[in-house]
């Protein structure tokens, strides 16, 4: 038992490093390319900062674990929006600016719902990962259409700084591609390893206390996965960049639905038992929540943050209590 929760730390802790070193190393090798700031900002950061999940979740379906899986996204979106945007508002209170975020968060509503739908029948089929899949590649082309045109300068921007920021931190590798290829391979390596090690020590946990491995993956695997969420948008807040806090939570909670369950789905079709519709009603609920949250001044405030991350409690208490 000590042994599998060690794992589980082991685990976490090599997701979080894994992801910083993907990301960096990717970001790093685009920029050489010439690959410009707002195309690896929607592509390179936004799955990077969700390979925890994608990593995790196509391992556990493929071994035959695919309500740890589907417990997994549905825990890490639910955590997104209650636990990481509350936090990070009650840190600092948060004015969203930019079209881009106002917009994706009914489309975050939208992607939701197409979820219960293909739920319905109790399992995720391969067709339906299929649809996911081909929706996060509409997703991926129509928010970079999106930010070619003029109404979105502020995501833009934000996602130029951000680079900029990486471009500032990695001058003195100056002319050593190498470096950003070592630390892409490293960082994927770490990334599978931290999964693996979190998989086998939340499978024996869940079967030694008792608990539906849905129920580990909503809660323990959820938690850790959205560790990098948690802390790019609590940076983000402290800096006083909301869109860059909004952004990174809804296009990955969007990218959590459509790109991680179809690819797992894909891999090996998995059913929802031991999900309750308590589950199902949070996850969509939450969500809508926070557009109505957001509706007058498109501000989130320290009481509202408090309240979101109250609410978190009561649906982990719900799961454990």
């Amino acid at each position: 038992m000590i042994l599998n929760s060690a794992y589980m730390v082991i685990g976490l802790v090599l997701l979080t490093i894994g992801a910083e070193g993907l990301v960096r190393g990717a970001t790093g090798l685009a920029l050489r390319l010439g690959v410009s700031a707002l195309t690896i900002g929607l592509t390179v950061v936004a799955v990077g900062t969700g390979s925890p999940e994608l990593v995790l979740s196509v391992q556990a379906a493929a071994a035959g674990n695919g309500a740890i899986a589907l417990g997994n996204v549905i825990g890490s979106n639910i955590s997104n929006v209650a636990l990481v945007l509350g936090v990070a508002a009650l840190v600092k209170p948060m004015h969203v600016r930019s079209q881009l975020v106002r917009r994706e968060m009914p489309l975050m509503i939208g992607v939701t719902v197409l979820l219960m739908l293909l739920l319905i029948d109790g399992t995720l089929s391969r067709v339906d990962g299929v649809v996911l899949v081909l929706g996060a590649l509409l997703y991926t082309v129509g928010t970079y259409r999106s930010a070619q045109q003029g109404d979105t300068k502020e995501a833009v921007d934000q996602f130029e700084d951000a680079i900029e920021e990486i471009e500032t931190a990695d001058e003195g590798r100056a002319g050593r591609p190498w470096i950003d290829a070592l630390q892409l391979v490293v960082g994927l390596g770490a990334l599978l390893a931290g999964a693996s090690f979190l998989l086998e020590g939340a499978v024996f946990v869940a079967t030694a206390v008792g608990m539906s491995q849905v129920v580990i993956g909503l809660t323990v695997v959820a938690l850790g996965t959205s560790l990098p969420e948690l802390a790019a948008s609590v940076a983000a807040s402290r800096r006083g960049e909301a869109d860059v806090a909004f952004g990174n939570v809804i296009g990955s909670n969007i990218f959590n639905i459509l790109l991680v369950l179809g690819t797992a789905a894909i891999i090996r079709p998995f059913d929802a038992a031991g999900l309750r519709p308590l589950d199902l009603a949070v996850l969509l609920g939450s969500a809508i929540l926070l557009m109505l949250l957001m509706w007058r001044g498109w501000i989130l405030s320290r009481r509202e943050g408090a309240l979101l991350l109250i609410g978190y409690l009561a649906y982990i208490y719900s799961l454990l209590g």
